[in-house]
């Protein structure tokens, strides 16, 4: 079935897959049903998922033991579609590997929308033709060159800075979790540590101007920059001598 978007879908709710099945279906995906974790885990293994729709309330075994046990092997987009609504929730599933996180109920719109992020963002074979610039409306990343650019003009960044633009980029359409974050860029992963990472963020909006707007706050979880633009859309960087600090 080459060239077939499949889509797993881990529910016990029979509602819910006789509600996405054609929804799915209708914009061109082919939607896989697991009722469980373990008949999850066993579809994964042995067929290739483009982006799996996860529940957190399973019958064997609770969907945050399904992720990890995932994210041993694979780094397969996984959406957490849950009616668990509280922020350690949402917190714990992305901490664990969740690519994003949707509450039911939830719209149909905003689901597909979820989706194409997580395919334009799955794991793919290394292309040597793919550009280093990563391209947002009005901002432009050159990760080979460690440059950042609004409408044109060069970034001056420092290191921090830079390495926290660079990190919402290549997770750009994810939530990154405070924990992520400050693990990622500083080292830390105590969550004492969040004010200080607030002050960054804060720097680099003022830095971006206008296009600080891409990097949205998620209360009491942390940070999402908004989805790049298409490859088929690039803004080109101007060439520039300048390094950030």
């Amino acid at each position: 079935m080459s060239g077939v978007i499949r889509i797993l879908v881990v529910d016990d709710e029979p509602q819910i897959h006789r509600f996405l099945r054609p929804v799915l279906s209708a914009n061109g995906y082919l939607a896989e049903r697991a009722d469980t974790g373990r008949a999850a885990l066993s579809f994964m293994h042995n067929n290739d998922v483009a982006v799996v729709l996860l529940d957190l309330g399973l019958p064997d075994l609770d969907g945050l033991q399904v992720l990890n046990r995932l994210r041993v092997y694979s780094q397969v987009p996984v959406i957490v579609i849950s009616a668990r609504d509280r922020q350690e929730e949402k917190v714990a599933a992305l901490d664990a590997g969740a690519d994003d996180y949707l509450e039911k109920p939830f719209g149909v719109g905003e689901l597909l929308a979820r989706i194409r992020v997580a395919l334009r963002h799955r794991p793919a074979a290394a292309d040597t033709n793919v550009s280093d610039c990563i391209s947002f409306p009005g901002l432009v990343i050159d990760s080979a060159r460690r440059l950042a650019y609004v409408d044109g003009k060069q970034l001056v960044l420092t290191r921090k800075e830079w390495e926290l633009l660079q990190l919402f980029s290549s997770h750009a359409g994810r939530v990154l979790t405070h924990r992520q974050i400050l693990k990622a860029v500083w080292g830390l992963t105590d969550v004492n540590h969040i004010q200080y990472l607030r002050v960054y963020i804060r720097l680099l909006r003022q830095k971006l101007g206008d296009s600080g707007a891409l990097i949205s706050t998620h209360t009491g979880v942390g940070y999402r920059m908004a989805d790049c633009l298409p490859p088929n859309q690039p803004q080109v960087a101007p060439s520039g001598n300048h390094q950030s600090a």
